[in-house]
This record gives structure tokens, sequence and C-alpha cells, in this order.
């Protein structure tokens, strides 16, 4: 637990004090956010605000982790590692789009294509290493290749269709990531907006693993209903560490914004959420925990099929969602904070649905 403190405590004061000098340095070395031109009016003054601030919160999450495990002479575990890994490597691939957008001076870096293949090179080495790698040498693997809800389900038990199992299940494990990943992306457009709605999300996470923590299996008396995860504690330290790093950006993220993440930081994120629900079982539940940044996206896929359906009509007036309420008048900061609302009960919700699956194996 003192670890756990440690960590989070650690990354917040790195991303709330180091935030300032990444400003100035990206500000003087010109890596400004690009604005979309058919976008709305009032983001044209936001022109060239530092961004790729993705940067500071990973540095901060990956120091505030190790340096949290030394003070505290722990050994990081597989289970964290592995989603550190997930979380950086989706953050190479944001960084490789907004640094092309930089060089070339357009609002477009990787192509389409090239930026879905970055992902799934992520996403597929991430699920090899978490179902061939032996947890601490011994004789089961980091992650069983079997699909869950609030736990394993037992009917999508992948593991006795042999090598078939595992390449469907790290295509599930690929989807996952690449649709969570463009949800934080396409939620990230206005200040704060995609910040606090991964900090919301990611404390349901650190809720849920700490749970796990104490309902563990391993424990010395297991009770009804626990949980055979690994290494639930250090998820939920991570989990910790990576809100504390995001509250300390949110700081300076927030209306006016001085700072945006970039896709280096939306990428990182969605990876990171993905992670977290596939260490702790709990994969189908990131539709609820990420309910706010599927929704977004769904507004993008249902204008988008509308369009071409009618020949050229219109659900919203222009999508992402929350752009809708900016061309209907709402205030920015408005617009911010509800979507925080509503995407706190979708947290709330999924731990609701986590809990009371847990107290009916009581019953």
């Amino acid at each position: 637990m003192l670890v756990l403190l440690a960590s989070a405590g650690i990354a917040l004061l790195i991303s709330l004090l180091a935030t300032p000098l990444f400003i100035r340095g990206f500000a003087r070395i010109g890596w400004g956010q690009f604005i979309r031109d058919d976008g709305p009016q009032s983001h044209h003054v936001k022109r060239g605000t530092p961004t790729m601030g993705g940067l500071i919160f990973i540095v901060a999450t990956l120091v505030g982790y190790f340096g949290g495990k030394l003070l505290g002479q722990e050994a990081p575990t597989q289970p964290a590692l592995l989603i550190l890994l997930l979380m950086v490597g989706m953050g190479a691939v944001g960084f490789l789009d907004d640094f092309l957008k930089i060089s070339n001076q357009r609002s477009l870096g990787l192509g389409g294509w090239a930026k879905v293949a970055g992902q799934v090179v992520v996403s597929v080495l991430f699920g090899v290493l978490a179902i061939n790698v032996l947890y601490q040498g011994g004789n089961r693997t980091i992650v069983d290749p079997v699909i869950s809800g609030v736990r394993d389900i037992p009917w999508l038990d992948l593991t006795g269709w042999g090598a078939i199992g595992g390449i469907v299940f790290v295509l599930w494990i690929l989807i996952m990531n690449v649709s969570a990943s463009n949800a934080v992306n396409v939620t990230d457009g206005l200040d704060g907006l995609a910040t606090g709605s991964v900090i919301i999300a990611t404390i349901g996470y650190a809720f849920i693993a700490f749970w796990q923590f104490n309902q563990s299996c391993f424990s010395a008396q297991p009770g009804p209903g626990c949980y055979d995860v690994l290494q639930p504690l250090d998820v939920a330290t991570l989990a910790a560490t990576l809100v504390g790093a995001l509250i300390g950006f949110l700081w300076w993220n927030t209306s006016p914004a001085q700072i945006f993440m970039g896709d280096v930081g939306s990428l990182a994120l969605g990876g990171a959420l993905a992670g977290f629900a596939i260490m702790t079982d709990t994969q189908l539940l990131l539709i609820l925990i990420a309910g706010l940044p599927i929704i977004v996206t769904g507004s993008v896929i249902v204008q988008r099929a509308y369009f071409k359906a009618t020949g050229g009509k219109r659900v919203f007036l222009m999508t992402p969602l929350h752009h809708h309420f900016e061309l209907k008048g709402w205030e920015e900061v408005t617009i911010v904070v509800r979507f925080w609302i509503l995407g706190g009960l979708f947290v709330a919700a999924g731990i609701g649905l986590f809990y009371f699956e847990w107290a009916l194996q009581g019953l």
C-alpha cells in the first residue's frame, strides 16, 4: 500500500512540476497544435498551443512506478510491465503521428493504414507475450486465453483450441486495444476532456484491482467469489500512478489548455485502459468503464453511416459528439464537465456490476 501511495505521489509531483518546463520547451522548438479548418471557429485561437504533452505523463508514470518500487524495495511485476509495454508502445505510434504533423506542417501525420499497422504490431507483441510468457518461470502464463466479462467466462475459454485459440485471443486483444486507443483519441477534442475521462476510468480500474487483491484466491483464506488474477495490488499501484500523473497534467490541460496531450498521449491512454481490462479479467466491462469514449466514437460512426445511407443528411451538426454541442452554443467548459459526469456514471455502473457479480458468489 505504501508503494502505491509513493508511486502515485511521485508521478503527480513530476507531472505537475515538470509540465511548465515542457510547455516552454515545446513552444521554443515549435511543437504546436494544428487545428482543422472545418472545425468550430472557436478552436482557431488554440492553433500553436504546445502539443505532444502525453510524453509528460508517460514519463511521470514510468518514473513514479519504478521510483515507488525502488523506495519500497519491491521488484516490478510482469503484469504491470506488460501494461507499461502496451502504453509506451501505443504512445510511440502516436509520437510518430504527431511528429510527422509538426514536421510536415499539416494536420495529418501518419496515413490511416500506417497508424493502424503500428497499433497492430504493438497489440500483437503484447498479446503474444501475455499468453506465452510464464509467470515467474512457473507453469501458468501471465494471461489465460479466456475472454472475460467481470471475470473469465467459462464457455469463452480458448485454452482447448490449441494454437487456433491463441491466435483468436491475440486478435481479440488487438480489437480491444485498437478500439480503446482510437476511442480516447477521438475524445481528445476539448480542453481536459480526454484527460479527465481517463482519470475517472483509471480510478475505476484501481478500485477493481484493489478489490481483487483483497478477495484474491491466493490469500490464506480465500472466500467465495475470489479472483484468480496475478498481482492485482501491483496493477492497482500502476493505475493509481497513472491517475497521479494525469491529475498533474490536467492542471495545465484544463481550459484554457496550455498544452495538449497529442496522439502520443491519447493512444497511450487507450492502450493503458485495454491493458488494465486484460490484466484484471474484465475485458467486456471495458465497454462500461470506457463508456464515454465509446459513445463519442460511436457518434462518428453513426454520422458517417447515416450520411452515406441518406445521400448527405446528418444526425449531428458535427462529430465527434462534443463538437455537436459546441455548435449548439454550449460553452466548452460546460460540455467537458457534463461529459465528465456522464463518464463517471458509466464507471460507477461498471463498478456496480463488478461488485454485484461478486456479491452473488456469496449467496
